[in-house]
């Protein structure tokens, strides 16, 4: 399989968003919002959900929200926070799988995306 150079500001974005994604907390959060879909929750809802709330649930938003994977807005007087970046949760997985393996003898099988 012959291989493509990585862009460095594709290679440094991809390692911003696994930046990102390098906690526990965050993961949970994250996992929480793909899982209650677009429509999103409550600021409390997604404590309760994901086992983390108050101030370090609002510092773990702010840097999904930097990596520009989640989105939050005041809805009256409720903050709803929501998933947003499906497309580039999916090529963080495809760029495991195509650039990480891409030396493997054994081509990874599909993992039933489109």
């Amino acid at each position: 399989m012959e291989q493509k150079a990585i862009p460095d500001l594709d290679l440094a974005l991809t390692a911003s968003t696994f930046a990102a994604l390098g906690s526990e907390q965050r993961l949970a959060v994250l996992r929480a919002l793909v899982r209650a879909g677009p429509e999103g929750l409550s600021i409390g809802e997604l404590g309760q959900r994901a086992g983390v709330t108050g101030s370090t649930l609002s510092h773990h938003m702010k840097i999904l929200a930097r990596a520009g994977l989640v989105r939050q807005e005041r809805r009256g007087r409720s903050i709803i926070c929501a998933a947003v970046a499906y497309d580039e949760l999916r090529a963080l997985a495809d760029f495991l799988l195509r650039e990480c393996c891409a030396d493997s003898p054994h081509p990874h099988p599909e993992h039933g995306h489109d």
